[in-house]
């Protein structure tokens, strides 16, 4: 799988005098529902075709943007995009988490419900690395009212320093199982938001259930129920502080489908209910 991926930044990193328009997006404004927002950097290309974003534009708040092909959307940290996915299009999508980089390609035909092609990866991240540097230059990048031609100049380092991640030899099974723990954190926290279970997890990941349980008793911390929780109650965290959101909408932004259940979970986490923890916590 690393040499698909790794096959697909090379076309784009080839072709580069069309990855030339890059948006970035931002949080200063209130998210829509339903966006993705999580705390590491993201990049989407476009490879075929285009698909619309709610983005942030700095002088008129949310607006949309289409992505066309060969065109990129950077996401810095805890910034958001809402993809509509309608159009037909194909497109690459790189989470630079803490520990694992994610890559993800998935295939859409217009007028079809999900998509009919999806391929997922993880290989292990470098820390201390100049790629740490090429992400925060982006991410600074990002706040600038001008960021051509300094973008495209970054974001060729940034895909051919990821390139040359995909080139590390093969690494062994237990080496590969931690990879795809961590894949699987990744997935978690960019769609804790959704009403993602055990079973659709192990499906999306082509596992059994309890091949899933299993892999989290033995790479993580925790059990899959309790991390799924774990990263919904940090972004609530985040959610209570960042914005005035009610609590309701707090609980749905965050997975939670009713109000009271998540209120309980939050205090059974955090010792305090939500209210407390917005007017308490610095």
């Amino acid at each position: 799988m690393s040499q698909v991926f790794h096959n697909m930044i090379e076309a784009i990193i080839d072709e580069r005098d069309c990855c030339q328009h890059i948006c970035f997006a931002g949080d200063q404004h209130t998210p829509p529902p339903f966006s993705y927002q999580v705390n590491f950097p993201r990049l989407e290309i476009a490879l075929k075709g285009s698909y619309n974003n709610q983005i942030e534009d700095e002088l008129h708040g949310v607006s949309a943007v289409r992505i066309q092909a060969g065109n990129a959307l950077y996401i810095p940290p805890n910034c958001w995009n809402k993809p509509d996915w309608e159009d037909e299009c194909s497109v690459l999508s790189l989470l630079y988490g803490r520990r694992q980089i994610g890559f993800s390609f998935v295939a859409k035909r217009k007028g079809t419900d999900g998509f009919y092609d999806v391929q997922k990866h993880s290989v292990q991240m470098r820390t201390g690395y100049a790629i740490d540097n090429i992400l925060e230059s982006l991410n600074a990048l990002a706040r600038e009212s001008q960021k051509s031609p300094m973008d495209e100049h970054l974001l060729c380092a940034l895909l051919t320093y990821t390139q040359s991640i995909l080139r590390q030899p093969e690494r062994s099974a237990k080496s590969r199982s931690e990879d795809l723990y961590q894949g699987i954190c990744i997935y978690i926290q960019e769609n804790f938001h959704r009403g993602i279970t055990r079973d659709s997890i192990a499906s999306r990941f082509s596992l059994s259930a309890n091949h899933l349980s299993r892999l989290f008793h033995q790479q993580g911390h925790m059990t899959l129920a309790d991390y799924i929780a774990w990263v919904r109650i940090d972004r609530a965290k985040f959610m209570l502080k960042k914005y005035q959101f009610r609590l309701g909408e707090v609980a749905e932004r965050c997975g939670f489908q009713d109000v009271n259940y998540f209120c309980r979970v939050f205090k059974t986490k955090t010792g305090m209910t939500p209210s407390e923890y917005r007017t308490h916590v610095d």
